[in-house]
């Protein structure tokens, strides 16, 4: 086919496919507006009324006996109150603050496995695994880090003395324990 020929073959398609564009594109844009005008006006939403505000009636202050809040008495009297329970507080964590550290005082008590015990000298004394490593604890020493003192060892546990904060940030005591990690073979 020549140049020419192909030139009017193309300008021939163009023409068809634009005109046909043009015939089917009249019909349905039609009918689209009318069924968009359909549903707006099918469309009633419905509309709740808010309800009335409630009226603000102002309170008077009759606290006027009692301390003001701001007042630099209430502020002495919480000083206190903190200074005392901080004393309290200082007393249960003190002696632990004052001496040396234990090796186990290093990893907390749920990296360490009691994988048995035995009979040493007369007195009980647990097998605790820490990581690759083994170790031998006996009663009044300390493990984990939040001054675990051991204060029991039997056959399938260890019982700990533990000292932590509470939500308050006051210093309490709690128990905790070890038991005894059985490997299947």
């Amino acid at each position: 086919m020549s140049k020419r020929s192909m030139r009017c073959v193309s300008g021939l398609a163009t023409l068809f496919v634009v005109s046909v564009l043009t015939a089917c594109s009249t019909a349905p844009e039609d009918e689209l507006q009318q069924w968009m005008a359909q549903q707006r006006s099918a469309a009633h939403p419905k509309i709740t009324p808010i309800s009335e505000p409630k009226v603000f009636k102002p309170e008077r202050y009759t606290m006027v006996s009692e301390v003001e809040p701001f007042s630099n008495l209430k502020l002495t009297q919480a000083l206190k109150k903190d200074s005392s329970q901080s004393a309290s507080n200082g007393t249960l964590i003190a002696p632990e603050l004052a001496r040396r550290k234990e090796p186990l005082e290093e990893f907390p008590v749920d990296a360490m496995a009691m994988v048995g015990s035995m009979v040493k000298a007369g007195k009980p004394v647990a097998l605790v695994s820490v990581g690759k490593l083994l170790y031998q604890v006996r009663t009044g020493e300390h493990l984990g880090l939040n001054y675990g003192l051991v204060t029991k060892i039997s056959e399938t546990e260890i019982s700990l003395r533990e000292i932590v904060q509470d939500a308050a940030g006051e210093w309490i005591e709690r128990t905790a324990s070890l038991q005894l990690q059985e490997r299947s073979k």
